[in-house]
């Protein structure tokens, strides 16, 4: 007898629960070719948390290092190869630069941080910089101590947050150079701050082990607890606007750690698990697009990402990139600089920590088709700010502007300019500090045609032009009297007799013309003219102090004096040319009066 009851089709279907399905799960890291590195590059020795690394569509930024003060590089971003160890870099802080931020809606725009308690802003021109640059648009001056973190505002224009060693965040008004809010609740050193998807919340991590949630714009605390029991340095990254943070430390026993938060509720976490038991610090990035969570630690070679969702177990380890070479920092790109036709879905730009050597590493879904993949690229967060300054400090929220990674959207970049400290400081010329000149541009960042733009001449080349005239006459006047009246002796009288043969030379000169114009024909003249000028350019300059034994009064008397032959032998050129000139205007007038008769 069979017991037909167990035959009967089950009421829910059994899934096997063994692999979950994900369509992130074969991400795979690939690095990049020698050719498309940035080589020779002294990144910064200083042993900071920052990534070091900043980048947009347009340049990639580096901390360098360099003897006093602080500086960093600025780069075109497909300037790739060797890199020229004279490059010119940002020189304005006066000591070293702990975190730099590119502005998420100029692309020509970037912050610094550093450790003379300064945020400067600087505006880098297309193509980069050909000078170094030392003025900078704005100071923005307010921390007591070393600044070690900024953020840029995610939706709303002209708002940054800096975090220093005074145990302070400030939000600035960089239209005005003006600070707005002053929050004071933290009672140690800050090691991150993140924002969250319409910048309406903050995120913090202390080293005072606490996780803390803000409210920027009262400066209010929302929540606070201890995320991770370690000793070492733990991080903090919004999830977008999912209403989780995602936070890096360690645990007690110095186990790596990595933990899943609500913002709303922190007493207890959503998931809290152990990563291994390494040493370096983790610092985690997230991309809302795809809600994958990036890991990188800072001086071991491998990058984990999991996936965020929304149900238990909130965090799904998918893959690994693993390499040989520890890292430094990593930079990060825009998802709107991502290569769509390569399935690019997010693009880190790491800093050995043994070479010289930016690498980027590009994080790519496998697919077979070269075509759009409108699953893996929604619309995302585009160049346009959504709200000005004055409408988020009155309180008035909003989520990103939006644009298709498919067709782009056409949109505006600001060019700022900088007021000059010797202007005053009322509120109508403070006004006048960020006076933007719009200029339309594309936000399609994809691969395509390079358009050549040319450049007119800067100021200074203007001015280096028109002084290449005077300086001939400065030095004469510098050095021309002092010479005739030097006391007789061997050495005065050598360097003497040598400007009067010159003088005498462009005499003789003058006259053998005068004698040729007189007797020869116009053909024959001109013929001897331009052999003349030949015998005149070909004329070697005189001998440097090195090529000869004669003994001279000073250094710069040599130097007058190799500038007045220099000088002496264009005034001859001129002079020819000026005669030829005159014989050939009189040769038309000759003939107009022919022709006339």
């Amino acid at each position: 007898m069979v017991d037909t009851r167990a035959c009967q089709k089950p009421v829910s279907r059994n899934t096997f629960r063994g692999i979950r399905s994900s369509k992130f799960r074969h991400v795979f890291g690939r690095g990049s070719r020698k050719e498309n590195c940035y080589e020779n590059v002294l990144i910064t020795q200083k042993t900071h948390d920052t990534a070091a690394c900043a980048v947009n569509p347009k340049f990639v930024a580096i901390v360098v290092e360099v003897a006093g003060g602080g500086a960093f590089l600025v780069l075109p971003l497909d300037k790739t190869g060797r890199i020229d160890v004279n490059t010119p870099k940002v020189t304005g802080h006066a000591g070293p630069v702990l975190d730099i931020k590119w502005c998420p809606f100029n692309d020509n725009l970037i912050a610094s941080a550093s450790d003379d308690c300064m945020v400067k802003l600087w505006h880098i021109p297309d193509g980069g910089i050909k000078a170094p640059l030392t003025e900078s648009l704005a100071d923005l001056q307010g921390h007591q101590r070393r600044v070690s973190i900024i953020e840029w505002h995610p939706t709303a224009e002209n708002v940054l947050l800096s975090a220093g060693y005074d145990y302070q965040i400030l939000v600035w008004d960089t239209r005005r150079a003006a600070l707005v809010q002053t929050i004071d609740l933290h009672s140690d050193v800050i090691y991150s701050l993140s924002l969250n998807r319409n910048g309406s919340r903050i995120a913090t991590t202390s080293r005072d082990k606490r996780l803390r949630v803000i409210d920027p714009l009262s400066g209010k605390l929302l929540q606070e607890t201890i995320c991770h029991e370690g000793s070492k340095a733990c991080k903090a990254v919004y999830c977008g606007d999912t209403g989780k943070v995602f936070t890096t430390g360690f645990s007690r026993f110095s186990d790596r750690q990595y933990g899943v938060w609500d913002e709303k509720n922190l007493n207890t976490p959503l998931r809290l698990d152990v990563i291994d038991s390494s040493s370096g610090i983790l610092t985690p990035f997230y991309d809302h697009d795809t809600k994958i969570v990036f890991v990188a630690g800072k001086g071991d070679g491998n990058i984990r990402y999991y996936e965020i969702t929304d149900s238990p177990p909130y965090c799904h380890f998918l893959n690994q990139y693993i390499s040989g070479e520890p890292q430094r920092g990593l930079g990060i790109m825009p998802k709107r600089g991502c290569k769509v036709s390569h399935c690019e879905i997010f693009r880190f730009y790491k800093l050995y920590a043994t070479k010289p050597i930016c690498e980027p590493i590009s994080m790519i879904v496998p697919r077979k088709s070269d075509q759009f993949q409108p699953d893996l690229y929604p619309d995302t967060a585009s160049p346009t700010p959504a709200l000005s300054a004055e409408e988020w400090f009155s309180g008035t929220t909003k989520g990103p502007v939006l644009m298709s990674m498919k067709t782009g959207m056409t949109i505006k970049t600001h060019r700022p300019l900088p007021l000059r400290p010797t202007e005053s400081s009322s509120d109508k010329n403070a006004d006048k500090k960020y006076a933007f000149l719009s200029m339309e541009t594309r936000a399609d960042y994809r691969p395509k045609e390079l358009s050549i733009r040319t450049q007119s001449s800067t100021d200074k080349d203007l001015k280096t032009s028109t002084n290449l005239d005077t300086k001939f006459q400065a030095l004469q006047k510098l050095w021309g009297c002092n010479v005739k009246n030097l006391p007789d002796n061997k050495e005065q009288s050598s360097t003497t007799s040598s400007g009067i043969e010159s003088e005498r030379a462009s005499t003789t000169t003058r006259n053998i013309i005068n004698k040729i114009s007189t007797r020869d024909s116009p053909n024959k003249l001109s013929q001897r003219m331009e052999e003349k000028e030949i015998e005149i350019l070909d004329k070697p300059s005189p001998k440097t102090e090195s090529e000869t034994s004669l003994p001279y009064p000073s250094y710069q008397l040599r130097r007058a004096y190799t500038a007045q032959c220099e000088e002496l032998k264009l005034l001859r050129r001129q002079l020819i040319l000026k005669d030829r000139r005159i014989h050939e205007l009189e040769d038309q007038l000759n003939q107009l009066k022919v022709t006339r008769k």
